[in-house]
């Protein structure tokens, strides 16, 4: 799918908090390339794996001869679909993968010229659709939002005005022309913009919002949960969820009300945050700003709760 390999990131912390063992199932929530279903795989596993993307569905064809291995092309919040039966184990990667990045004609990265889509499952509307069609105001919102940039208002009064745009780099150039980015500046201000309009056009936070409740529901009691996040927003809604059906939440004092006390804890959280060391940030910079979280299933029902975002 691109000629870079994609590395699948805490490989061995994810194999180990997963805890596969033959005869069981897990759900690979997001296929990609499949590295964290071979590894799954090689244990013994069965493997329902999901992805929106059709390409990484239909490179993922030959691996799929493997019997143990089911692929399901849909969203990973609609788990529930391809699985027929509750699993031993559920993991997550959350954002765009390597190859999506690596593709110029995807539309997601600046770093070479390609069409403005950004689209993972390649259909809807594309980031050109939304940048040349939204007014400024929910651009700006969209900006702020999900990209956590303080000056999205200029950047927004900047893309209206150079409407229409087409290509990837005439949005970067937008972008550094509207806040004085110099070339030897540290970071490239696009790149705050590109995520934030990648998580609006592919509904990031609110599919793993859904993804995350639809793995509360397939996973059996004592089954595992996995989930590798790349940046603080969708690290801070792993870590709210997780401590929300742990019953972790923080109850009252004698400032604030005893806080109601709501549904049996449907989770138990398994050991703190985890980080790649520095063996594997050498071979794979990409996992720089990962974080996994894990947990483990309780017998308690699946919290009956909207999550939507």
């Amino acid at each position: 799918m691109a000629d870079a390999p994609h590395i699948p990131v805490l490989l061995d912390e994810v194999v180990d908090a997963l805890e596969p063992r033959a005869g069981e199932t897990m759900v690979d929530a997001t296929f990609g390339a499949g590295g964290y279903t071979r590894a799954l795989l090689a244990r013994g596993a069965r493997v329902i794996a999901f992805d929106r993307d059709p390409d990484a569905i239909a490179a993922g064809r030959d691996l799929a001869e493997d019997a143990e291995l089911t692929l399901v092309h849909d969203d990973f919040s609609g788990m529930e679909r391809g699985v027929p039966e509750p699993v031993d184990g559920v993991v997550m990667d959350i954002g765009v993968s390597s190859m999506q990045l690596d593709r110029a004609e995807r539309g997601f990265s600046f770093q070479t010229d390609g069409p403005l889509d950004m689209r993972m499952a390649q259909e809807g509307p594309s980031a050109a659709d939304f940048l040349n069609t939204a007014d400024e105001s929910e651009i700006a919102d969209v900006i702020y939002r999900y990209g956590e940039e303080p000056k999205s208002r200029r950047i927004a009064r900047a893309i209206v005005d150079a409407r229409p745009l087409t290509r990837t780099s005439e949005l970067a150039a937008v972008v550094r022309r509207a806040l004085g980015h110099r070339p030897h500046d540290k970071k490239d201000p696009a790149t705050r913009v590109f995520q934030a309009v990648r998580i609006h056009v592919n509904r990031e936070l609110g599919e793993l919002a859904d993804g995350l409740a639809a793995a509360e529901r397939v996973l059996k009691p004592g089954g595992r949960l996995a989930v590798v996040t790349f940046h603080s927003l969708e690290d801070r809604m792993v870590k709210r969820f997780l401590r929300e059906r742990s019953g972790s939440t923080p109850g009252g004092s004698r400032h604030l009300p005893q806080a109601v006390r709501g549904p049996e804890p449907s989770f138990e959280k398994v050991g703190p945050a985890i980080r790649a060391g520095e063996a594997e940030l050498a071979r794979n910079p990409r996992a720089r700003s990962a974080t996994l979280r894990t947990a483990r299933r309780t017998g308690a029902p699946a919290w009956n709760t909207e999550t939507g975002v």
